[in-house]
């Protein structure tokens, strides 16, 4: 059956109109996000400050933070080759002071958490570890951070320190590191090969050992006076495209409900002494 020519013309408008209707939707409804938050943070940070940011974003309606997690070297040489960001929380002082010393670095950082050290091996435990001691025992496969990591120079830093102790010798931390199988970029990285089961060992934070995490290691606590008091420097980065947006964003991070939420993720809040 033919349709008249009105009816053709009524068909024409009818799908113009179609077309036209979604753009005509008010603007707020398509429009992204008009400002975006760029934040460099430690890797040992990721759970803490997805939380945060999340906070952050329900309190600034028109604002995207956008989080980049990788070891604090790493996000330190980015920044002093010029990455764009507005934030940046390292897992130590030395990752902040080279960005600082780049010119990346507005104001003073501060110091907002603070971390220890755990010793983790595999759930199954395939080396039949029973204590610190055994990381230096020949034929266990250990890893850690690399050197120039935070976790990984925390790390050394703990084995040199369990050397002085007479129940572990003089040469501990030598034997312990001639074991060292891998040694990573980040302390995800080092979490993961434990998790896999493709070390019988490792260092990482306390806080890395999560609710999910630990379902698949167990968890040796290295003594107090062998440990070392990781601290967590944030601070504005010079040229930020939104300077007084990041400084709300390091304002969160600590007040009191920013702290609380690196408790709840496991970290130390600003001006404790321990956990």
């Amino acid at each position: 059956m033919k349709l008249r020519p009105f009816a053709l013309l009524r068909r024409a408008v009818t799908l113009l109109f179609l077309l036209l209707v979604p753009a005509a939707r008010p603007a707020s409804v398509l429009a992204a996000p008009a400002r975006s938050l760029t934040v460099f943070a430690a890797a040992s940070l990721a759970d803490a400050f997805q939380d945060l940011a999340h906070r952050f974003e329900a309190a600034h309606k028109d604002v995207k933070v956008r989080m980049s997690f990788l070891g604090s070297q790493q996000l330190a040489a980015q920044l002093a080759q010029g990455a764009p960001a507005d934030v940046f929380a390292s897992a130590d002082d030395r990752s902040m002071e080279g960005a600082k010393a780049a010119g990346r670095i507005a104001g003073d950082p501060v110091t907002f958490a603070y971390n220890r050290l755990v010793v983790i091996v595999p759930r199954t435990n395939p080396a039949r570890i029973g204590g610190l001691k055994d990381l230096a025992r020949h034929g266990v496969k250990f890893v850690l951070g690399a050197e120039s990591v935070p976790v990984g120079h925390y790390s050394r830093e703990v084995l040199a320190n369990l050397a002085t102790r007479p129940e572990f010798g003089p040469d501990f931390a030598r034997r312990a590191l001639a074991n060292l199988v891998s040694e990573e970029e980040n302390v995800k990285a080092v979490v993961g090969k434990v998790q896999l089961g493709e070390a019988d060992a490792g260092m990482c934070y306390r806080s890395d050992v999560t609710a999910a995490v630990s379902r698949y290691v167990t968890m040796f606590a290295i003594p107090d006076s062998a440990n070392v008091l990781a601290s967590y420097p944030i601070a504005v980065v010079t040229a930020s495209a939104s300077p007084e947006l990041a400084q709300a964003f390091v304002d969160l991070v600590r007040s009191p409900a920013g702290q609380g939420a690196l408790i709840a993720h496991g970290l130390i809040p600003a001006g404790a002494s321990g956990p």
